[in-house]
């Protein structure tokens, strides 16, 4: 492994981390009313056209990270959608 993929690896782990808290903080509260919907469901997409990018170009830091990232963001989407108003 390089220092660039490497450098890529740990920039992907600390994006794709963040996301983590918000997950256990609407699971914990069991709300998700200030959440966006239609901002998670267009930046869902987006992760997963990055997802087949990084297929393209061969890139694993690119795959991996955007992989996690696109199930912790379904993630908040199944939740803003199960614990609904």
């Amino acid at each position: 492994m390089n220092h660039t993929e490497l450098l890529g690896l740990i920039a992907g782990l600390f994006t794709t981390v963040a996301f983590v808290p918000q997950v256990v903080k609407i699971w914990k509260s069991r709300h998700a009313k200030d959440i966006s919907l239609a901002m998670f469901a267009i930046f869902s997409t987006g992760v997963a056209l990055w997802i087949v990018y990084g297929f393209t170009i061969g890139s694993l830091p690119v795959i991996l990270s955007n992989s996690i990232t696109f199930a912790l963001a379904l993630a908040i989407l199944a939740l803003k959608l199960y614990f609904r108003d």
